[in-house]
């Protein structure tokens, strides 16, 4: 099943040119991002992050592995203060 499709009417705003969105394109929030490929004009939503749990949650694991930091210290046990 193909996405649905409409058309829209191109205007100026000032020097800008400007697209009017049907209510059923709305996107969330008051920012979007713009991307150009060839002919076709990409218009992605900015999503905000509520919290550093999901900014975490947002990335791609790492593929690498961790350098061993503790090789060559002494156990916590064996530590005298």
């Amino acid at each position: 099943m193909s996405a649905p499709k409409r058309h829209a009417r191109l205007f100026r705003n000032g020097r800008n040119q400007a697209l009017r969105i049907p209510r059923e394109f709305e996107l969330p929030g008051n920012e979007v991002i713009l991307q150009k490929e060839g002919n076709r004009l990409i218009v992605q939503p900015v999503r905000r992050v509520s919290g550093l749990a999901e900014l975490l949650a947002s990335w791609k694991p790492l593929k690498e592995n961790f350098p061993d930091v503790d090789s060559g210290l002494k156990p916590l046990d064996d530590i005298k203060l």
